[in-house]
Parts: C-alpha cells; sequence; structure tokens
C-alpha cells in the first residue's frame, strides 16, 4: 500500500507540474486529475502485490480489496458531476443563461465620439506583428536571442491605442543563456501612426509564457492559486511603462460546470513576479482586457437564443439573435470595447445592430442599426475597387458625422496596405476609398452629404429687446453696398444700426421721431437692430 501510495503521489505531482489541473470542484479537469489517479493506485497495488489471478471472479475479489478506497472516490465524484451537469444544462436553466450579459440599450451618435482622420487606428493584428517584425529584425541585439510572439493585443497605453506585444526566447539555449537577465524589452504598435516604439526595461521580464520551468505564467499562477479557474493570460502594460500579466479568473454559476463568468483577475507584475487579486469591480483602470471577448461573444449567444426560453429558441425562435462571426475592438473612454454585429439566427447577410461590450467591466450596450453584416460591409468595400483584386481587413466600427460606419484597410496580396474603404453600416451602398485616411474621410463625407445623411446643427435664435423712444440723433453710412442707419434716441447713449435695404423706413426718419427697435443686447455701444418702426 505504501508503494503504491507514493508511485500515485509521484504520478501526480508530475501530471500537475505539467497539465496545472485547477483543484476546484468545478473544474471539468479536476475530476480528469482524480480519475487519473485512483487509477494509477488501483494498477500500482495490483502490480506490485504479486497477485496472480485464477480467474475473473478472483481478480475482481482482489481488486475490490486492494482498491475500495479509490474506487468509492472514483464513484462518488462520477455521481456529483452527473448530478452537477444536469443541474447546470440549458433545458433546465434558460433563464440564468440569458441573464449571463446583462445587455442596456444605447444611442450610438450620443454615446460613441466621433473621431478625426488623423486619430482613426489603421493596424489589423496581421500587420501590427508584421511591423513589430521588422522592427525586431533592425535590432541585432536582439534578434539573435528572441522572437516576436505571433499574437498582439489592443490596449490604451496613456490613452493612445496601441498593439503590445512581448519576446519569447528563442529557443531553449537561448532561454538557458538569458534566463538571469530575462527578456529584456517589449514592442508597442501606435495603431493610429504605425510606429513601433522598442520599451526596453532596466531589468528584464523573468515571468512569460516561454519560460520552461517554475517562471513560466500559467504555472507561477497555479502554484500561487491552486484553486483558481483561470481563462485567459493577457500582456498588459501601465501607464508607466511596467509591464504585467492579466489573468482572468473565471467562476462556474450555473449549476457545477455552467454559466463561465468573469469573477476577477490576478495581475502579475513580468519583472519582479509581485501578485494580487482584484475582483471585477475592483480592476485597475489602467487594465484593458478582463473579459476574453470568445467569453463575452458566448454570453451574447446565450442572452440572444434564450431570452424567450428554451423551447422558444428550438420552436418559434421569436426574437432569437445570436452574433456575427467576427469582432473587433474599439478605444473608447481609456478603455478597449469589444464589438460585433447582432442578425437572426436565420443567418441572413444583415445585422439589427451591434453591441459594445467594456473588456475591464463587462458592461454590455446593444445599438438599433439595421443593415450590413461586416462581410457584407467587406464586400462593398471590394467590389469598389475590385479591378485591383484587393483583400478587405475585417471592419473597424466608427462614428462618422452620427453614422455607424465601418472602416477596412484594403491589402493586396503581399498584404501591403494599398487603400482605405468606409461603409454606411445603414445603406452599406454607400461606400467610399481612398489612398489615405484622410482623402477616405473626405470622400465618405461628400457621399453622405449626397445621400441626404449628413446632419447639421440648427443655429441656436440670438437673444432679442426692444426699446421705444425718440429719436436724439440720426446718420448714415454705406457698409457693403448697403446704406445703415445709425440711430441714437433720447436719453440713450448707444446707437442702434438698421439696415436701409432691408428696413426702408429708415430712409424716412428724422430727429424727434418715436420709434420701437428690435435689437439684439451687447456690451458694445453700436448694437445690432433686428428690426424698426415708426409709432
Amino acid at each position: 500500500m505504501l508503494i503504491s501510495i507514493l508511485i500515485t503521489i509521484v504520478f501526480g505531482l508530475i501530471y500537475f507540474y505539467i497539465e496545472l489541473p485547477a483543484l476546484n470542484i468545478h473544474s471539468a479537469e479536476f475530476y480528469t486529475f482524480v480519475y487519473l489517479l485512483c487509477i494509477v493506485y488501483c494498477f500500482s497495488s495490483i502490480l506490485v502485490s504479486g497477485f496472480r489471478a485464477k480467474g475473473v471472479k478472483d481478480f475482481a475479489k482482489h481488486l475490490l480489496k486492494k482498491c475500495t478506497v479509490p474506487v468509492v472516490v472514483a464513484v462518488i465524484l462520477f455521481a456529483v458531476s452527473v448530478v452537477g451537469g444536469i443541474a447546470g444544462n440549458v433545458f433546465f436553466r434558460a433563464k440564468s443563461y440569458a441573464e449571463l450579459l446583462p445587455v442596456e440599450q444605447g444611442d450610438f451618435a450620443e454615446e460613441v465620439e466621433e473621431v478625426s482622420w488623423d486619430q482613426i487606428p489603421m493596424l489589423d493584428e496581421t500587420s501590427a506583428n508584421t511591423l513589430a517584425n521588422k522592427k525586431m529584425g533592425e535590432l541585432s541585439d536582439l534578434v539573435s536571442q528572441f522572437e516576436v510572439d505571433e499574437e498582439s493585443a489592443q490596449i490604451n497605453y496613456q490613452d493612445i491605442p496601441v498593439r503590445a506585444t512581448y519576446l519569447n526566447y528563442g529557443d531553449i539555449i537561448k532561454w538557458w543563456k538569458n534566463r538571469d537577465n530575462g527578456i529584456p524589452a517589449y514592442l508597442l504598435i501606435d495603431m493610429v501612426t504605425q510606429e513601433v516604439t522598442v520599451h526596453r526595461l532596466e531589468e528584464g521580464m523573468k515571468y512569460s509564457p516561454s519560460e520552461p520551468l517554475n517562471r513560466n505564467i500559467d504555472r507561477y499562477l497555479r502554484f500561487r492559486y491552486p484553486t483558481k479557474m483561470f481563462y485567459d493570460v493577457n500582456f498588459e502594460v501601465d501607464d508607466d511603462g511596467v509591464p504585467y500579466w492579466c489573468a482572468t479568473v473565471v467562476k462556474k454559476t450555473i449549476g457545477l460546470f455552467g454559466g463561465t463568468d468573469v469573477a476577477g483577475a490576478v495581475l502579475v507584475n513580468a519583472v519582479t513576479g509581485e501578485c494580487q487579486y482584484y475582483d471585477i469591480g475592483e480592476v485597475p483602470t489602467w487594465v484593458d482586457r478582463v473579459c476574453s471577448a470568445r467569453l463575452i461573444m458566448e454570453q451574447y449567444d446565450y442572452y440572444g437564443m434564450y431570452q424567450g426560453g428554451f423551447w422558444n429558441s428550438i420552436l418559434g425562435q421569436t426574437g432569437c439573435t445570436k452574433s456575427t462571426s467576427g469582432y473587433n475592438y474599439i478605444a473608447m473612454d481609456d478603455d478597449v470595447w469589444v464589438y460585433t454585429g447582432v442578425t437572426s439566427v436565420s443567418g441572413d447577410e444583415s445585422n439589427l445592430g451591434f453591441i459594445l461590450v467594456n473588456q475591464r467591466t463587462k458592461a454590455a450596450r446593444y445599438y438599433v442599426c439595421a443593415g450590413a453584416n461586416e462581410a457584407s460591409g467587406m464586400k462593398s468595400a471590394q467590389g469598389a475597387v475590385q479591378q485591383y483584386s484587393y483583400q478587405s481587413t475585417f471592419p473597424i466600427l466608427l462614428n462618422i458625422g452620427g453614422e455607424p460606419t465601418y472602416f477596412m484597410a484594403l491589402k493586396d496580396a503581399s498584404q501591403l496596405v494599398k487603400m482605405y474603404a468606409m461603409v454606411n453600416v445603414s445603406q452599406y451602398q454607400i461606400v467610399a476609398v481612398g489612398s489615405t485616411v484622410e482623402e477616405c474621410q473626405e470622400n465618405y463625407a461628400a457621399q453622405l452629404t449626397k445621400n441626404g445623411l449628413t446632419k447639421t446643427e440648427e443655429p441656436e435664435p440670438e437673444e432679442e429687446a426692444e426699446v421705444t423712444g425718440r429719436i436724439a440723433e440720426i446718420r448714415s453710412a454705406v457698409m457693403e453696398g448697403d446704406t445703415c442707419y445709425f440711430i441714437r434716441l433720447q436719453d440713450e447713449a448707444v446707437y442702434y444700426i438698421i439696415n436701409g435695404r432691408e428696413y426702408p423706413i429708415a430712409t424716412i426718419l428724422n430727429v424727434e421721431d418715436k420709434v420701437r427697435i428690435v435689437y439684439q443686447p451687447s456690451e458694445a455701444e453700436i448694437l445690432n437692430g433686428v428690426s424698426i418702426e415708426r409709432k
């Protein structure tokens, strides 16, 4: 028994070190881990006992004798998992699934700030990574030892939308050579100017995904938080340029395994390894990515499908919606918001509207805007330059002149950006292209005006007042081709200017005539007269 326990412990430690399962009854990985421990113990007990079965009955008796405890544990856990899984099934808990993501109605023109052409983020992930690798090739001291990670994340750094990416060790030998100093830099790619900045660190990052042993960020987190369930680990940079890892902590809210939701986040200083857990409402404002876009899309699809109940999602499907096949990000209010279109479950090529969800707080807003989905917008943009066979990037959603607008870069076969396009969401036949962002926006503004979509604000009426009295003095002068009359009333020091062409009666007025003048009040000595009449 001692030998079997020792073998099981050794196996468990090795498995835990490699696979890093959460020791939490809400985690499916935990059950797999315990089942494996039970199996290893049973086999070890049989092998080390030297028992030779004389038949199936003898083998069963021996197995029961040696493995009673692990078998009972496995059976109990299996029963718990089955009951917990059924309790969290969407058939019974459709309403609970629909309530995972509370969605509020929003006003797009009011809540999404308009951006000028010199503030539009132009880079998608592919282009940003290409620029990062190109910049890396210029750094002779880094390129031989490190590699740019193949993914980059959009964050707000000092109120500027950027894509942040980190470096990995080139291979195990290069890790061995550089492990004491760590990773010496990370890269930020400005999404507007496309400038790549290399941020060198006084002390290198000791904790990262490319560390093979205890400083591997996933292993480091698991050892310090063995019971927490992590969903994503994202690279973040605070406003002082300090690199962090933001590990999203999730919980199961429906039954035992259903209703995955964000509970909070663990922030790990990538240089020092200092850790701190925050609940979802207490995460520092400089953090941009706590709620994963994949999890947000999953929760919205639950909301769209089951808000009318389970049977409605199968039979009538009244009001059932789903997110479209892609998503992108918007920098707004110093946060990063993920957006996606909302379409009917029938899967047509039009949107009913779209949602914006804050990736730090999970605040969700729905905007009604019937129109083209993202794929149709991309086709419209490509159709405008079909002679070049350019391919469109996935669109960014912008507010241009109060209109929801898809903005896309158009690339050639070499993935080089050649042109830009804007497509109106509600009327996707309105398409504008340009070789620069400024030219594209100017062409789009012209298209909006042509189609009567430009919103012009009515000027506020100016304040008016009136005065009645006898004329004490009257003078005239020609101004811009019109004769204007300057009238001063008795017991007053100011003059009222009246246009003789608009009010001909002013040409026959004399001193001592009684008049009524409507004018615009001000502190000036000469006031603009609006109208005049003789009393």
